[in-house]
């Protein structure tokens, strides 16, 4: 196959033109090149917009009310219901494919902010009251103390955990905040724990502005009683959340006195959907990045295939003094694609480093101008790598075929009488 004759005669052949060699392989290189770069954006953007989620989890879903659209056992149509903290044991209780159930409540409605003051400072933050299975809902780094526990629950102890902005906007540089305390609407709170994000950018932003505190103390000190703003919820790892809501709402209902077929009552967010949805839209765009990579590379591959064409019947004496000389058809035919094949490989490979090389200083941007939102390390892995490799491999075999075949139809005789 590939011995110190052949490669010479290869490198021969393909130094005989230089720059029509260069104009052929520039197809291959090109095409290679933009099926990479198509496929790090792609996944650039689908780590970017995942990140969005990984604040909390994907099998989960928010459900608050929104009042009744009909009228039911003689209560009237556009009533307003809150939800109670007795429903969240009964959903427990009645779905055991619910991982958990946290009530949620929050000072100033959806995303509102309040005035939260410690000695000469204040600042506007959102303060929200939970359980202490939320820090598994949503992760987040806890950076000093602790989160809210079940004795805090059990003793409605007033007790924070406030994010790192909070710390910026309320403590001195270097100031230590664990044993100190903050007053929310007047009331004072011992901040037990700070804690950041784990990501730092859009919704991430404002979640460092908040502070958490025990859902049993927020209720008391906030006179919400028993009603519960909304609730999140997360199924266990087997079943999917959007395969349950449905019950989920239902018992709602029941629980609520309202009609069973009233879907505008309760409100929800199923982020197992969503997240769903935006799989699929990018397993579309990474098919569509394969299919015009694909579709580029194929002109260098017709291309290289066109060279050969030509190079083959420019060699046509030197073909048939071969085949008189006792060449075989084979060894002619193997001549030419891997004359081909080398061709289509140097490239190929060529576009896959400078392609390489690209996505490196795209990241290196990024480091520095810091976090964009709905994009992040644009990257491909290994199995992308070796689909180029075999895809290039069999370009060039593709590409030296037809020409191969045609060197192999010529007659020796008639070879020899062409000048």
């Amino acid at each position: 196959m590939f011995n110190k004759d052949r490669w010479n005669e290869i490198l021969e052949a393909l130094n005989a033109n230089r720059f029509r060699t260069l104009l052929t392989a520039f197809g291959v290189f090109w095409g290679i090149l933009i099926l990479v770069l198509l496929l790090a954006l792609t996944n650039g953007l689908k780590t970017g917009v995942s990140a969005g989620f990984n604040n909390f989890a994907t099998n989960s879903m928010f459900m608050w009310s929104q009042g009744t659209s009909k009228p039911y056992k003689g209560l009237p149509k556009g009533r307003f219901f809150r939800f109670k903290l007795e429903d969240v044991q009964v959903l427990k209780d009645r779905v055991p494919e619910l991982k958990y159930v946290s009530p949620r409540n929050q000072l100033g409605g959806f995303r509102g902010s309040n005035n939260v003051t410690r000695n000469e400072k204040t600042g506007a933050y959102n303060v929200y009251g939970d359980y202490p299975e939320f820090i598994k809902q949503q992760p987040m780094d806890i950076t000093a103390g602790r989160f809210i526990s079940y004795s805090d629950i059990e003793d409605k102890r007033k007790v924070a955990v406030i994010g790192v902005d909070v710390v910026k906007g309320l403590y001195d540089i270097g100031e230590d905040p664990m044993g100190t305390y903050i007053k929310i609407n007047d009331i004072n709170f011992l901040v037990i724990g700070t804690f950041k994000n784990p990501k730092s950018n859009g919704d991430q932003e404002e979640e460092a502005n908040t502070i958490f505190v025990p859902f049993t103390t927020f209720s008391q000190a906030f006179n919400r009683a028993d009603n519960v703003g909304w609730m999140a919820i997360t199924a266990h790892d087997d079943t999917v959340i959007t395969d349950v809501k449905e019950e989920v709402f239902a018992i709602m209902r029941e629980q609520r006195t309202i009609h069973p077929d009233d879907i505008r009552a309760i409100g929800h967010a199923d982020l197992a959907k969503e997240f769903g949805q935006i799989q699929g839209l990018f397993s579309i765009l990474s098919f569509v990045s394969y299919f015009v990579g694909a579709l580029i590379l194929m002109s260098g591959v017709i291309g290289i295939s066109n060279i050969m064409l030509i190079v083959v019947k420019e060699r046509t004496k030197e073909i048939g003094i071969r085949r008189a000389l006792g060449a075989t058809p084979w060894e002619i035919r193997s001549q030419v694609m891997q004359e081909s094949l080398v061709l289509t490989i140097v490239s190929g490979m060529a576009g896959i480093a400078v392609a390489a090389g690209l996505i490196w200083l795209m990241n290196f941007g990024i480091s520095i101008a810091g976090p964009f939102d709905n994009f992040a390390n644009p990257s491909v892995n290994i199995g992308v790598v070796l689909i180029a490799l075999t895809i290039l491999l069999v370009s060039g075999v593709l590409a030296g075929l037809i020409p191969a075949t045609r060197a192999t139809q010529m007659k020796p005789v008639d070879a020899l009488r062409i000048e």
